[in-house]
């Protein structure tokens, strides 16, 4: 059994002290920083990560999920981060390619000053 709420905000304390050094983490990287157990984690990692998402759309906050990335040479989110932004009408674009990394940009740069400042 998880506890969703202690698990998003151990995510949210990691995500906060990488936006304080204006830096991005790896999804592998971020479940061992979190703690966050088991074979499935990496999945898990996403499914709280999504949570995130939408609790700071609902609170109309920059996106601190937003500097969680994959391992691959565009150092961006997976998919599922565009995807999910779509079906919340926050993104209206490709889910890969330099649309999705300015994106990918824009977000991070307000993620930093936003949640890097220590709101």
């Amino acid at each position: 059994m998880h506890d969703d709420e202690a698990e998003r905000n151990e995510l949210r304390r990691v995500l906060t002290a990488m936006a304080r050094e204006h830096a991005t983490v790896t999804y592998r990287d971020l479940c061992e920083l979190a703690d966050i157990p088991g074979p499935c984690r990496i999945q898990r990692i996403t499914d709280l990560l999504e949570q995130i998402v939408q609790e700071d759309l609902a609170a109309d906050r920059p996106l601190l999920a937003a500097l969680a990335i994959s391992r691959s040479p565009t150092a961006i989110p997976q998919r599922g981060f565009f995807q999910l932004l779509q079906a919340l009408g926050r993104y209206d674009g490709p889910d890969d390619g330099p649309s999705a990394a300015a994106f990918h940009r824009e977000e991070l740069e307000l993620a930093w000053a936003y949640w890097g400042a220590g709101a």
